[in-house]
Protein backbone atom coordinates (compact mmCIF):
# COMPACT_ATOMS: atom_id res chain seq x y z
CA UNK A 1 0.00 0.00 0.00
CA UNK A 2 1.59 3.49 -1.13
CA UNK A 3 1.45 6.03 1.57
CA UNK A 4 0.54 9.60 -0.41
CA UNK A 5 1.75 13.10 0.29
CA UNK A 6 -1.64 13.71 2.72
CA UNK A 7 -0.61 11.02 4.51
CA UNK A 8 3.07 11.85 4.96
CA UNK A 9 1.94 15.48 5.65
CA UNK A 10 -0.63 13.98 8.65
CA UNK A 11 2.09 11.86 10.17
CA UNK A 12 4.29 14.77 10.38
CA UNK A 13 1.98 17.29 11.87
CA UNK A 14 1.09 14.34 13.98
CA UNK A 15 4.79 14.15 15.27
CA UNK A 16 5.26 17.85 15.34
CA UNK A 17 2.53 18.39 17.79
CA UNK A 18 3.60 15.57 19.90
CA UNK A 19 5.24 17.92 22.81
CA UNK A 20 1.95 20.09 22.51
CA UNK A 21 -0.16 17.67 23.75
CA UNK A 22 2.25 16.20 26.21
CA UNK A 23 2.17 20.07 27.77
CA UNK A 24 -2.05 20.49 26.89
CA UNK A 25 -2.19 16.65 28.85
CA UNK A 26 0.00 18.11 31.91
CA UNK A 27 -2.17 21.26 32.11
CA UNK A 28 -5.44 19.44 32.14
CA UNK A 29 -3.96 16.77 34.88
CA UNK A 30 -3.14 20.03 37.13
CA UNK A 31 -6.66 21.59 36.69
CA UNK A 32 -9.13 19.37 36.52
CA UNK A 33 -10.87 18.33 39.61
CA UNK A 34 -11.91 14.45 40.46
CA UNK A 35 -15.36 14.31 41.01
CA UNK A 36 -18.44 11.27 41.94
CA UNK A 37 -21.32 10.93 39.95
CA UNK A 38 -23.23 9.27 42.72
CA UNK A 39 -22.35 12.20 45.14
CA UNK A 40 -24.67 14.41 42.94
CA UNK A 41 -28.05 12.45 42.55
CA UNK A 42 -30.72 12.68 44.87
CA UNK A 43 -30.83 9.45 45.55
CA UNK A 44 -33.48 9.60 48.85
CA UNK A 45 -36.10 10.58 45.85
CA UNK A 46 -35.99 6.83 44.27
CA UNK A 47 -37.89 4.46 44.71
CA UNK A 48 -38.85 0.65 42.45
CA UNK A 49 -40.13 0.72 38.81
CA UNK A 50 -42.78 -1.55 37.94
CA UNK A 51 -41.07 -4.88 36.61
CA UNK A 52 -39.31 -7.56 38.81
CA UNK A 53 -39.40 -5.10 41.67
CA UNK A 54 -43.51 -4.61 40.99
CA UNK A 55 -42.89 -1.35 41.85
CA UNK A 56 -44.86 2.18 40.50
CA UNK A 57 -44.95 2.23 36.66
CA UNK A 58 -43.61 5.58 35.44
CA UNK A 59 -46.20 8.24 34.00
CA UNK A 60 -45.41 12.21 32.92
CA UNK A 61 -47.35 13.60 36.35
CA UNK A 62 -43.97 12.25 38.50
CA UNK A 63 -41.99 14.89 36.09
CA UNK A 64 -41.18 17.87 37.84
CA UNK A 65 -39.47 18.67 34.69
CA UNK A 66 -40.72 21.10 31.74
CA UNK A 67 -40.97 19.47 27.96
CA UNK A 68 -37.98 21.80 27.13
CA UNK A 69 -36.03 20.61 29.79
CA UNK A 70 -36.55 16.96 29.51
CA UNK A 71 -36.19 16.72 25.77
CA UNK A 72 -32.99 18.83 26.39
CA UNK A 73 -32.12 16.37 28.84
CA UNK A 74 -32.39 13.18 27.05
CA UNK A 75 -30.51 14.75 24.12
CA UNK A 76 -27.75 15.14 26.39
CA UNK A 77 -27.81 11.71 27.58
CA UNK A 78 -27.71 9.97 24.49
CA UNK A 79 -25.79 12.10 22.94
CA UNK A 80 -22.76 11.01 25.96
CA UNK A 81 -24.47 7.74 25.29
CA UNK A 82 -22.49 7.67 22.17
CA UNK A 83 -19.16 7.43 23.93
CA UNK A 84 -17.67 4.15 22.32
CA UNK A 85 -18.15 5.31 18.98
CA UNK A 86 -16.52 9.11 19.64
CA UNK A 87 -13.62 7.20 21.33
CA UNK A 88 -13.13 5.31 18.31
CA UNK A 89 -13.09 8.37 15.86
CA UNK A 90 -10.97 10.24 17.67
CA UNK A 91 -8.36 7.39 18.50
CA UNK A 92 -8.28 6.99 14.66
CA UNK A 93 -7.50 9.83 14.11
CA UNK A 94 -5.14 10.94 16.87
CA UNK A 95 -3.87 7.48 17.59
CA UNK A 96 -2.81 5.08 20.28
CA UNK A 97 0.37 5.67 21.63
CA UNK A 98 2.30 8.39 23.55
CA UNK A 99 0.87 11.72 24.57
CA UNK A 100 -2.28 10.86 22.31
CA UNK A 101 -2.63 7.68 23.53
CA UNK A 102 -3.07 9.00 26.95
CA UNK A 103 -5.34 12.00 26.29
CA UNK A 104 -7.73 9.96 24.16
CA UNK A 105 -7.99 7.54 26.99
CA UNK A 106 -7.84 10.09 29.63
CA UNK A 107 -10.60 12.21 28.04
CA UNK A 108 -12.94 8.98 27.21
CA UNK A 109 -13.09 7.89 30.85
CA UNK A 110 -13.90 12.19 32.09
CA UNK A 111 -16.55 11.75 29.11
CA UNK A 112 -17.96 8.75 30.76
CA UNK A 113 -18.93 10.22 33.97
CA UNK A 114 -21.57 12.70 32.29
CA UNK A 115 -23.52 10.04 30.79
CA UNK A 116 -23.57 8.21 34.67
CA UNK A 117 -24.57 11.11 36.39
CA UNK A 118 -27.32 12.28 34.41
CA UNK A 119 -28.85 9.07 33.86
CA UNK A 120 -29.06 8.39 37.19
CA UNK A 121 -30.34 11.63 38.29
CA UNK A 122 -33.21 11.36 35.14
CA UNK A 123 -34.26 7.72 36.48
CA UNK A 124 -33.51 8.70 40.28
CA UNK A 125 -35.87 11.92 39.86
CA UNK A 126 -38.52 10.23 37.43
CA UNK A 127 -37.72 13.27 34.99
CA UNK A 128 -38.35 11.07 32.11
CA UNK A 129 -39.98 7.59 30.98
CA UNK A 130 -36.94 5.09 31.45
CA UNK A 131 -38.27 2.42 29.55
CA UNK A 132 -38.54 5.04 26.64
CA UNK A 133 -35.02 6.41 27.54
CA UNK A 134 -33.74 2.58 27.32
CA UNK A 135 -35.20 2.15 23.94
CA UNK A 136 -34.09 5.33 22.84
CA UNK A 137 -30.32 4.51 24.06
CA UNK A 138 -30.42 0.86 22.60
CA UNK A 139 -31.73 2.52 19.21
CA UNK A 140 -28.99 5.81 18.82
CA UNK A 141 -26.09 3.47 19.64
CA UNK A 142 -27.36 0.60 17.11
CA UNK A 143 -26.70 3.27 14.47
CA UNK A 144 -23.21 4.16 15.48
CA UNK A 145 -21.69 6.90 15.00
CA UNK A 146 -19.67 8.27 12.00
CA UNK A 147 -17.97 11.94 11.63
CA UNK A 148 -19.44 14.35 9.00
CA UNK A 149 -16.83 16.56 9.37
CA UNK A 150 -14.25 14.86 7.19
CA UNK A 151 -11.71 12.44 8.50
CA UNK A 152 -8.50 13.90 8.53
CA UNK A 153 -6.71 14.94 11.82
CA UNK A 154 -7.08 18.77 11.29
CA UNK A 155 -10.71 18.37 10.58
CA UNK A 156 -10.89 16.05 13.53
CA UNK A 157 -9.09 18.70 15.85
CA UNK A 158 -11.03 21.79 14.48
CA UNK A 159 -14.59 19.91 15.21
CA UNK A 160 -14.00 19.15 18.94
CA UNK A 161 -12.86 22.63 19.83
CA UNK A 162 -16.22 23.88 18.57
CA UNK A 163 -17.84 20.60 19.90
CA UNK A 164 -16.81 20.52 23.31
CA UNK A 165 -17.26 24.29 23.77
CA UNK A 166 -21.19 23.90 22.18
CA UNK A 167 -21.84 20.70 24.38
CA UNK A 168 -20.82 23.06 27.91
CA UNK A 169 -23.51 25.58 26.61
CA UNK A 170 -25.96 22.95 26.21
CA UNK A 171 -25.33 21.37 29.53
CA UNK A 172 -25.56 24.71 31.26
CA UNK A 173 -28.62 26.11 29.94
CA UNK A 174 -30.08 23.32 30.28
CA UNK A 175 -29.09 23.28 34.03
CA UNK A 176 -31.03 26.60 34.08
CA UNK A 177 -33.74 25.68 32.37
CA UNK A 178 -34.31 22.56 34.63
CA UNK A 179 -35.57 24.85 37.57
CA UNK A 180 -34.35 22.32 39.96
CA UNK A 181 -30.95 23.29 41.48
CA UNK A 182 -29.98 19.69 42.17
CA UNK A 183 -29.90 19.31 38.21
CA UNK A 184 -28.67 22.63 37.75
CA UNK A 185 -25.66 21.72 39.93
CA UNK A 186 -25.00 18.83 38.21
CA UNK A 187 -25.19 20.42 34.94
CA UNK A 188 -22.85 23.02 35.80
CA UNK A 189 -20.30 20.12 36.94
CA UNK A 190 -20.50 18.02 33.98
CA UNK A 191 -19.75 21.47 31.93
CA UNK A 192 -16.58 22.40 33.53
CA UNK A 193 -15.52 19.04 32.24
CA UNK A 194 -16.54 20.01 28.86
CA UNK A 195 -15.07 23.20 29.46
CA UNK A 196 -11.28 21.87 29.88
CA UNK A 197 -11.88 19.60 27.34
CA UNK A 198 -12.34 22.65 24.94
CA UNK A 199 -9.27 24.24 26.10
CA UNK A 200 -7.80 21.48 25.23
CA UNK A 201 -8.52 21.06 21.79
CA UNK A 202 -8.49 24.54 21.06
CA UNK A 203 -4.55 25.27 22.10
CA UNK A 204 -4.18 22.25 19.99
CA UNK A 205 -5.98 23.53 17.05
CA UNK A 206 -4.20 26.65 17.51
CA UNK A 207 -0.74 25.38 17.54
CA UNK A 208 -1.58 23.68 14.47
CA UNK A 209 -2.76 26.56 13.24
CA UNK A 210 1.07 28.06 13.80
CA UNK A 211 2.47 25.28 11.74
CA UNK A 212 0.16 24.57 8.83
CA UNK A 213 -1.84 27.73 8.83
CA UNK A 214 -3.56 27.04 5.36
CA UNK A 215 -4.27 23.54 6.08
CA UNK A 216 -5.58 24.37 8.89
CA UNK A 217 -7.68 27.18 7.89
CA UNK A 218 -9.77 25.16 4.73
CA UNK A 219 -10.45 22.95 7.63
CA UNK A 220 -11.75 24.95 10.28
CA UNK A 221 -13.94 26.84 7.74
CA UNK A 222 -15.57 23.11 6.49
CA UNK A 223 -15.77 22.19 10.10
CA UNK A 224 -17.77 25.49 10.86
CA UNK A 225 -19.98 25.59 7.59
CA UNK A 226 -20.83 22.19 7.95
CA UNK A 227 -21.44 22.08 11.51
CA UNK A 228 -23.96 19.50 13.32
CA UNK A 229 -23.94 17.68 16.96
CA UNK A 230 -22.88 14.26 17.53
CA UNK A 231 -26.43 14.05 18.85
CA UNK A 232 -27.80 14.62 15.09
CA UNK A 233 -28.27 10.63 14.47
CA UNK A 234 -30.74 10.35 17.50
CA UNK A 235 -34.45 9.66 16.69
CA UNK A 236 -36.78 13.07 16.65
CA UNK A 237 -33.49 15.11 16.89
CA UNK A 238 -34.83 17.84 14.61
CA UNK A 239 -38.10 17.89 16.49
CA UNK A 240 -36.04 18.21 19.83
CA UNK A 241 -34.15 20.66 18.45
CA UNK A 242 -36.61 23.21 17.60
CA UNK A 243 -37.53 22.87 21.03
CA UNK A 244 -34.77 23.28 22.43
CA UNK A 245 -34.10 26.49 20.51
CA UNK A 246 -37.28 27.87 21.24
CA UNK A 247 -36.52 27.10 25.20
CA UNK A 248 -33.16 29.43 24.43
CA UNK A 249 -31.24 26.72 25.55
CA UNK A 250 -28.90 26.17 22.26
CA UNK A 251 -29.89 28.27 19.29
CA UNK A 252 -28.52 29.54 16.31
CA UNK A 253 -27.60 32.81 18.41
CA UNK A 254 -25.87 31.11 21.48
CA UNK A 255 -24.04 28.97 18.55
CA UNK A 256 -22.93 32.12 16.54
CA UNK A 257 -22.07 33.74 19.73
CA UNK A 258 -21.06 31.94 22.83
CA UNK A 259 -19.42 28.74 20.75
CA UNK A 260 -18.26 30.16 17.26
CA UNK A 261 -16.72 33.21 18.02
CA UNK A 262 -14.79 33.05 21.00
CA UNK A 263 -13.27 30.17 19.56
CA UNK A 264 -11.87 32.07 16.34
CA UNK A 265 -11.08 35.11 18.40
CA UNK A 266 -9.26 33.38 20.59
CA UNK A 267 -7.33 31.56 17.31
CA UNK A 268 -6.80 35.31 15.79
CA UNK A 269 -8.12 33.30 13.12
CA UNK A 270 -9.12 36.89 11.02
CA UNK A 271 -5.66 38.18 12.41
CA UNK A 272 -3.61 36.02 11.13
CA UNK A 273 -1.18 36.90 8.02
CA UNK A 274 1.13 34.93 5.62
CA UNK A 275 -1.44 32.53 4.31
CA UNK A 276 -1.44 31.51 0.57
CA UNK A 277 -4.41 31.98 -2.08
CA UNK A 278 -6.17 28.89 -0.48
CA UNK A 279 -5.98 29.77 2.87
CA UNK A 280 -7.77 33.21 2.40
CA UNK A 281 -10.21 31.73 0.35
CA UNK A 282 -11.09 29.48 3.38
CA UNK A 283 -10.99 32.64 5.34
CA UNK A 284 -12.98 34.58 3.35
CA UNK A 285 -15.73 31.95 3.02
CA UNK A 286 -15.70 31.29 6.87
CA UNK A 287 -16.66 35.34 7.04
CA UNK A 288 -19.38 35.51 4.84
CA UNK A 289 -21.03 31.68 6.61
CA UNK A 290 -20.92 33.72 10.40
CA UNK A 291 -22.98 37.02 8.28
CA UNK A 292 -25.34 34.51 6.96
CA UNK A 293 -24.98 32.70 10.01
CA UNK A 294 -25.79 36.07 12.19
CA UNK A 295 -28.24 37.26 10.12
CA UNK A 296 -29.99 34.31 10.32
CA UNK A 297 -29.63 33.91 14.50
CA UNK A 298 -31.43 37.43 14.31
CA UNK A 299 -34.31 36.49 12.37
CA UNK A 300 -35.04 32.84 14.19
CA UNK A 301 -34.67 35.42 17.68
CA UNK A 302 -36.94 37.86 15.93
CA UNK A 303 -39.68 35.06 15.03
CA UNK A 304 -39.39 33.30 18.15
CA UNK A 305 -40.28 36.61 20.15
CA UNK A 306 -43.75 36.98 17.69
CA UNK A 307 -44.47 33.90 18.63
CA UNK A 308 -43.97 34.41 22.71
CA UNK A 309 -45.80 37.65 21.75
CA UNK A 310 -49.24 36.05 20.37
CA UNK A 311 -49.04 33.36 23.18
CA UNK A 312 -48.83 35.56 25.50
CA UNK A 313 -51.61 37.75 24.02
CA UNK A 314 -53.98 34.77 23.41
CA UNK A 315 -53.09 33.52 27.59
CA UNK A 316 -53.52 36.83 28.83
Amino acid sequence: MSVTPEDKFQTGLLLDLEQVVEKELDRHMSMAKEWFPHQYVPWGQGRDFDGPLDGEAWSLEQSKLSLEARESLIVNLLTEDNLPGYHNAIATVFGRDGAWGTWVNRWTAEENRHGIVIRDYLTVTRAVDPIALERARMLHMETGYEPTHGDSFLHGAAYVAFQELATRVSHRNTGRASGDPICEQMMARVAADENLHMIFYRNLLGAALELAPNETMRAITDVVKAFEMPGAGIEGFMRKSVVIANAGIYDLRLHHDDVLTPVLRKLGVFELTGLDGGGEKAREELGEFLAHLDASATKFETRREERRARKAAREG
